[in-house]
């Protein structure tokens, strides 16, 4: 069974050694009436450490598909993933399948297991015993370009 040869995903590893400081609004921004954020620019963030709660189990997936749509995930999406999260119903899961990566939802249902994408254009995967399945993180973050 093939997952979808179209569908590819690309890794990369946080670099907790960057330099690069960013500066932050950690008060946030209005979604309402306008206020003057820039007079709280003290701050500075690192994403790599903001968005990695379990860094030595902390990497990045930039997708390629549009199975996950309906989730949020677009082509070209960044995925942070942690890998120190135990698989549970209805996790978002960087998946290695029969040879093949694939980001889906996980379903558990009665004695079943399911990879499921977010856009009806993709079946679901059952997942059987003939089936070789490891789950390598859970997906904790979303990075896009707007």
């Amino acid at each position: 069974m093939s997952i979808n040869k179209n569908t590819k995903l690309t890794f990369f590893l946080p670099d907790f050694e960057s330099e690069l400081k960013i500066p932050f609004i950690k008060e946030g921004v209005s979604a309402g009436f306008p206020s003057p954020a820039a007079d709280f620019m003290e701050t500075n963030i690192d994403l790599n450490k903001e968005l990695s709660e379990n860094p030595l189990a902390t990497f990045y997936i930039k997708v390629k598909g549009n199975s996950m749509i309906d989730a949020g995930i677009n082509d070209k999406d960044v995925l942070v993933v942690d890998r120190s999260l135990e698989p549970q119903n209805n996790k978002i899961a960087i998946c290695f399948i029969d040879g093949e990566f694939t980001v889906k939802r996980i379903l558990i249902e009665k004695e079943s297991l399911y990879l499921v994408p977010e856009n009806p254009n993709y079946p679901p995967i059952k997942i059987t015993e003939e089936n070789e399945l490891i789950i390598w993180g859970i997906v904790t973050y979303v990075i896009k370009k707007v």
